[in-house]
Formats: C-alpha cells, sequence, structure tokens
C-alpha cells in the first residue's frame, strides 16, 4: 500500500462513492469574523491593538513577558489572546488591517504567550521520546472508557449534541488548515504521505467533500450558525487551548515534529468517536447532512492513522531521530487537552448546565424548563 493510494482507498469505501447523494452543505461563509470580545487585560491589549487602526503597535500599550508568565497558562485571557493572534494568519478578522499579522510587537506579544503554554504542555505531559508506546496508549480504547462521544451516544438530548457541535466547529471549520504548515518543513516519504491525507481532508479533488464544509452542513441541519468563527465567543478557554495547540505547532518549524504526534493521535481516536457521534446523531434525528461529517470519517480516519504512523511518523524519524521527544509530547499534548475538555464538557451536563460560556441563543424543543440548555445524562474526557 502506497501513502497516497490509503486514503483515496478510504475515499472510494465511504457512503459518497457508494452513490450517496452528494452534500449540498452550505460552505462555511467566507466572510471574516468581528474579533471576539476579549476576556481579560491579555486578550484586552490584543484587541485594542487590532482596533487602533493599521499597525505598527504601540509598544508601550502591549504585555511584556511578565505579564504573560502571571497569566493562567490554560485560562481564558491567555488562550483567547493567543488565538486571536493566531486568527490573523488564518482568515483575519473585519475591519482589522491585514498587515496585523506581521507586526513584530505584536508578534513578539505572541511568542510570549506561546512560551507560557507551551512549558505547561511540556510540564504537564510525560518526558520522553517513546513515540510507539505513546502511541500505544491510544491504540486500544478501554473496555469501561467514558468519554464524550459515550455520553452523546447513550443517551444525551439534542441539545447537548448542539453544544458539542457549536464548540468544535472552532477547528472543524478550520479542519486540517493548521496541518498544511509542516508540508514545506518535511521532505521525501513523509511529505508524501501527509499530503495524501491532507488531500482526502480537502475533499481529494472534490469541493463538495472538503470537510470544513461538511462540516458547516453539520451546523446548519442542526440549526446553528456555519458561519467561521460564530461560536468563539462562547468556546470556553479548554477548546481555544486545543485549536491553539495545533497552531502553535503548525506555525514554528521547531516543533513540526509535535504537529505530526499531534495529527497521529487525532487520526488514531477519531474514527471509533466519529462512530459514536454518527450513532448519537441518528438517535437523536439529525437530518443527513449532520450524519455525513461523520461516517466520512469512519472508514477513512483508520487508514489515514495507518499512513500518518507508519509511513509519516517512520519516515520523519528514520531521517531525524531527534525529533522523536517532540512527536511524543505531540501524542500527550493532544490527550491532555482533550481529556481537559471532555472533563468541562461532562461535568457541566452531568450537573444539567450549558458546558459554553453562555447558552445556545436558540432553545431546541424538548429542553427541560429552567435548564439554561439541557438537563442530566451520562469520565476520562477524550472520545
Amino acid at each position: 500500500m502506497t501513502a497516497p493510494q490509503a486514503p483515496a482507498r478510504a475515499r472510494a469505501r465511504s457512503g459518497t462513492a457508494r452513490g450517496a447523494a452528494a452534500p449540498t452543505a452550505p460552505a462555511s461563509r467566507a466572510a471574516a469574523p468581528a474579533p471576539p470580545p476579549p476576556r481579560g487585560p491579555l486578550s484586552q491589549a490584543v484587541t485594542a491593538a487590532l482596533a487602533a487602526g493599521p499597525p505598527p503597535a504601540d509598544p508601550a500599550r502591549l504585555p511584556g513577558a511578565a505579564e504573560a508568565a502571571a497569566a493562567d497558562p490554560y485560562g481564558d485571557d491567555l488562550q483567547l489572546a493567543l488565538h486571536t493572534c493566531y486568527e490573523l494568519h488564518y482568515r483575519g478578522f473585519a475591519g482589522v488591517d491585514p498587515a496585523w499579522e506581521w507586526d513584530p510587537d505584536l508578534l513578539r506579544l505572541r511568542g510570549a504567550l506561546e512560551t507560557v503554554f507551551l512549558d505547561a504542555l511540556r510540564r504537564d505531559t510525560p518526558a520522553g521520546g517513546d513515540v510507539d508506546a505513546a502511541l500505544q496508549e491510544l491504540l486500544v480504547e478501554p473496555v469501561d472508557a467514558r468519554g464524550v462521544s459515550h455520553h452523546l451516544r447513550d443517551g444525551a438530548p439534542m441539545w447537548q449534541l448542539r453544544e458539542h457541535a457549536a464548540l468544535r466547529s472552532v477547528y472543524h471549520l478550520k479542519e486540517a488548515d493548521p496541518h498544511a504548515w509542516v508540508i514545506p518543513r518535511l521532505h521525501g516519504p513523509a511529505k508524501t504521505a501527509l499530503v495524501a491525507v491532507e488531500n482526502d481532508e480537502f475533499g481529494g479533488g472534490r469541493p463538495a467533500m472538503i470537510h470544513q464544509g461538511l462540516y458547516a452542513g453539520l451546523l446548519d441541519d442542526l440549526g446553528l450558525d456555519p458561519s467561521y468563527g460564530a461560536y468563539v465567543d462562547t468556546a470556553p478557554a479548554q477548546m481555544l487551548a486545543t485549536v491553539n495547540m495545533m497552531s502553535l505547532f503548525g506555525l514554528h518549524r521547531s516543533l513540526r515534529g509535535a504537529l505530526v504526534g499531534h495529527f497521529a493521535a487525532a487520526e488514531i481516536t477519531t474514527a471509533p468517536s466519529a462512530r459514536r457521534m454518527a450513532a448519537a446523531l441518528e438517535r437523536a434525528g439529525a437530518g443527513p447532512r449532520a450524519l455525513l461529517f461523520y461516517t466520512e470519517h469512519i472508514e477513512a480516519d483508520a487508514v489515514h492513522e495507518q499512513v500518518l504512523r507508519h509511513d509519516v511518523i517512520g519516515a520523519l524519524l528514520a531521517g531525524e531521530p531527534d525529533l522523536a521527544a517532540d512527536v511524543a509530547l505531540g501524542v500527550h499534548a493532544t490527550g491532555l487537552l482533550e481529556d481537559r475538555l471532555g472533563a468541562r464538557l461532562l461535568d457541566r451536563w452531568r450537573a444539567g448546565r450549558t458546558a459554553l460560556r453562555r447558552p445556545l441563543p436558540e432553545t431546541p424543543t424538548g429542553t427541560p424548563a429552567g435548564a439554561p440548555a439541557g438537563g442530566p445524562v451520562g469520565v476520562s474526557g477524550r472520545g
């Protein structure tokens, strides 16, 4: 099996290849989002700089390394400040001069925020470079696993499925974009194999099947806003951190090993959780566009994880064995942040509370009276 062929075979087995109707989901709306409201002094300083007009920034108005170091590395303020800085490298913001992307003083602040975040990830994950052991932990799911997708499959109400969809849109409407930054930093077989996986993520030459667009269709099917960035302001720090990790690894050549490790970890865990999510949506009566996003991932990502493990990581470490510790960091950091996010969701949902920073404005039929967005159901977070 050559690396480029494997994802194509996954597509050939997918429902769309067997003759299912092509999706009619709207693409994620192309307009840049408005900057999100700040959540503290760091994000306030970033937002104020962007709103002041074109760069350069006034260095005196931007926090320094000391202010960044004093912040909670996983907290709302630092994570939103970092997310806002990173978004300048994606679609930017409405009304914000695109030249801010490369403003040296804003980049200096971003670097200070990244240092705090990366130091925390290194501190809170196992040290060492045993990549096989790190991946092996993900390959066998515990029999008693009770993650988010188990909870949603086993009877969670529609309002929780909608909250989950809104939260995950912070990443899925830019799905695979952070990973594309690693392409020029790889070479030979590792690059060929990773590009094959990315090609699948971007629709395999079929615009209607780009995964970002499929997710927009899922949101639309569930009565949610498919606009890019629509739910950033409602997303807690735990969700922002998972996306910021990808951007951090993707934007730094020195962290290319971590990005590849993260990508492999994500693909290993996606196929089984996608199967549970499809079952959850079907049980709740969701429409075909909502189901398609997950059914498309079930078989494709099972093949992707093989390609990433053997053809990307294997080839990368054969040529650059010193990157093993970074690859392991990417695997472990993915698990750490997904577990933190999962704990937030399950703790709130089991208590009958919204997991968002504020409930969704649309209240689905059947929401219990008096609940902000739901009722009890349902404690690793991942899955």
